[in-house]
């Protein structure tokens, strides 16, 4: 497969499904869908076969590969650091017990990732060691250069960061499924996840980030901004009060749910 000069890929892994996308070039960058498949549920080792022959078919060699990883598979939470905490140590002590408290035991078959900060509440990630070495296994034999492995909420966070508004919560809608980051000012209060009703509307809305905001003890935010598949009735609209509702992405393309993970971290 031949590469134009800014072109890049990006693969999204689900535990029911992959995509492929070819994204970038220059002078006018796109998005080409090259595969959508669907994965075997219960198949003995079917996420790796599936992998293995979605990239043999493609041959990536010598290619950037992004990886989005469905947050099903990974673990997400928020860690207060430790009083007095002045080492990278120290914050990562703290994460591993933060893990142990809210997963049930130690991360011995995870591997962390965090945006550190030592004067504020962050974000960590866990990804399975298993599934990372697999990838790491799959760049090695295909000869392609795996430039990033993110979950899809922190990669959509990460891509958003500089819209965010001050006093604003962020989300993201996918698979029928509302993750949201709640803030008090700039700190990161907690990361909570909820299955969106069928038929919900703005009042639905309204009602869950009340409670949201009672559970994780922050007052309710002036604006919500979401990505991802967010049904457009959510959107801000005359007589709403409560907190505005602003969608990031534009849903006009309808984009099949495996191709969305793939896309997540693209902001256009």
């Amino acid at each position: 497969m031949r590469r134009k000069f800014g072109q890049s890929l990006r693969l999204g892994v689900a535990a029911d499904g992959l995509a492929l996308l070819r994204v970038g070039g220059w002078p006018r960058s796109s998005v080409e869908v090259l595969a959508e498949q669907a994965i075997e549920a219960g198949a003995p080792d079917a996420l790796g076969k599936s992998l293995r022959a979605l990239l043999g078919e493609f041959d990536p060699r010598g290619w950037p590969v992004s990886v989005v990883l469905a947050d099903e598979l990974v673990r997400l939470w928020q860690v207060p650091p430790p009083r007095g905490a002045t080492r990278l140590g120290d914050l990562q002590a703290a994460c591993a017990l933060r893990h142990q408290h809210l997963f049930g035991a130690p991360p011995l078959e995870w591997r962390i990732s965090a945006d550190w900060d030592a004067a504020r509440p962050f974000l960590a990630a866990a990804a399975p060691e298993a599934l990372l070495a697999l990838l790491e296994s799959l760049a090695h034999e295909h000869r392609f250069h795996l430039v990033e492995v993110a979950p899809q909420f922190v990669a959509a966070l990460n891509a958003w960061r500089r819209e965010r508004r001050p006093g604003a919560w962020f989300g993201l809608v996918h698979g029928g499924v509302l993750s949201l980051a709640a803030y008090e000012g700039s700190a990161l209060m907690a990361v909570r996840t909820a299955v969106i009703p069928p038929g919900a509307d703005r009042d639905w809305l309204e009602a869950h980030i009340a409670r949201e905001a009672l559970r994780v003890g922050a007052g309710r935010p002036e604006r919500l901004q979401l990505c991802g598949a967010a049904p457009a009735s959510w959107a801000s609209a005359a007589g709403r009060l409560k907190f505005a509702c602003t969608l990031l992405e534009d849903d006009s393309a309808d984009w099949p749910q495996h191709v969305r993970l793939a896309r997540a971290g693209m902001t256009s």
